[in-house]
Formats: structure tokens, sequence, C-alpha cells
């Protein structure tokens, strides 16, 4: 079945972790002052840029800046749909920051940026199927933002209830195949969510808690490829018989201030 799977060329965003540090808990991943390898954690990122080039995929960089460790985590600084951007407001004073950065590019490039009202963290709770948005609330998106969203990119906005902290975005239980297709964590969701994503996606990928831990369920697919974490090994192996391709990327370094391949990376639509 690999072969029927058809791979779409993808623009992603990045940020180098050049300034990559754990000084403040804003999740259970999270302990201050936890010893971090900067240049093995810019290695391990560097081997997921060449891993997006090598599939055939555009890459573009913001620059990194001092004193902004979690700016890595690219995906939470805006959701693009249709070239219309929604920017970030972060629940988090020490991150609210990174969002003028953001910004700064996306201005740059040509993509003017809404500035939402509510607490919104990008594409860490956005996430667009091809058809509509999924929308995660519970521990940072309000869902006011939900409704900001639905205005401001003209698609219709699904509301899930996250309920689990060590899932506290959409992204680190949830990721889009491709258009027709999920891979999720039930239980990272209200008994709600869990019967809505069921009833939309009879046929999903199914993770366990064990492969949700392992950042398993914050991966990129570009239809074909899925770029995923090693250590959700059962998870990988249930994509394969599903017919995509895993590619294993190991960003270990990074999971310290609990993100992943997907935290890593905005998408450009």
């Amino acid at each position: 079945m690999s072969d029927t799977r058809v791979p779409r060329r993808r623009r992603f965003l990045v940020c180098e972790p050049r300034h990559f540090a754990v000084r403040y808990s804003i999740n259970p991943w999270m302990h201050p002052d936890t010893p971090v390898d900067v240049d093995l954690a810019q290695e391990q990122w560097h081997g997921l840029i060449s891993a997006y080039r090598a599939h055939g995929h555009d890459v573009d960089t913001v620059e990194p800046v001092p004193g902004l460790p979690d700016m890595v985590f690219a995906a939470n600084s805006a959701v693009v749909v249709d070239g219309r951007v929604l920017g970030s407001l972060f629940h988090a004073p020490e991150r609210r920051p990174e969002s003028l950065h953001y910004e700064t590019w996306f201005t740059s490039a040509g993509y003017p940026v809404h500035r939402p009202r509510s607490v919104c963290e990008g594409e860490g709770d956005l996430v667009w199927t091809g058809r509509y948005i999924l929308a995660g609330t519970g521990f940072r998106t309000t869902r006011d933002a939900h409704r900001e969203a639905q205005e401001v990119l003209g698609h219709p906005v699904i509301g899930l209830t996250l309920v689990d902290p060590y899932f506290y975005h959409l992204d680190t239980a949830l990721f889009v195949l491709d258009d027709d297709n999920i891979a999720y964590y039930p239980e990272a969701f209200s008994p709600g969510s869990r019967e809505v994503l069921a009833r939309l996606y009879p046929d999903a990928v199914v993770a366990t808690r064990e492969d949700a831990l392992a950042f398993g369920l914050n991966s990129v697919s570009d239809g074909r490829h899925v770029f995923i974490a090693p250590r959700a090994e059962a998870l990988a192996a249930r994509v394969a018989e599903h017919g995509y391709v895993p590619v294993p990327v190991d960003l270990s370094e990074l999971h310290k201030a609990g993100g992943g391949i997907k935290c890593c990376t905005q998408e450009i639509r």
C-alpha cells in the first residue's frame, strides 16, 4: 500500500536551538536547570532539517534570539492556512516575546499576521487537516481563540478538550497523516472529544500511552513519509501497516523541554 501513498512537497519554518535551555517549568516535562547539551540539541535538530530536505521539502529559518530558549519550537508561533497567518499569544509570559520575532519574519516574507486577542499557541493546538481545523484546549489555547481562528482563517474549527497535562498541546496527542486520516492517543482527550474523533476518523491509527510519551504523536507527515521519534516503535509499525513510510528522527535532547519533531516545525501553507 505504501506505493499508493503520494507525498506532497511542504514548506517548513524552523529555528535553530542555538540558545536552547530549560530555565523554567511550563509543562510536566520541564525541570528547571536540567542539564542540556546544546551541541547535541543542535546536531539532532540539523538531522531533522536534513531529513526534510532529503525528502524534497523546503525549509526556511528564523534567527534564534538569546534569552528565548523555547524559540526552537516554531510550531507554537502561528498557524498558516491558504496564506493567512494567525499569530500567537502564549499562555506563559516567558514565551510571549517569541511572537514578535516570528511575526517579523512572516511580515517580511509577505504574510500579514493577525494578532490573536486570546491565548493561542499556533500549530501546537490548531491542527489543519486539509478540510477543517482540529483545535485543542484545556491547558493552553482558549476556546475564544478557536472562534477567532475560524473568523481569521475561514475554515470550520472543531474543538477538542485535552485532559492529561503530559499532553498539554494537541500536537503532542494527535497528528495528521494525510487529508483523510490521523493518528492519536484517545486517553489524552475528554470522553466527548474521543467520541468526536472516533466519528470523524473511524480508521485512525491509535497510539498507546507508551508511544505517546515517547513523542510519537509529535510527528510530521507529508502524506507518505512520517517523520517520527525512534522510541515510538509500535506506533511506527502501525503507521507502516497503514501504508506510510516511517522516517525516524531523534530529538531526545529537546524532549527535556516537552518538545519534539512537530513542535520544531511550522508549516507554511
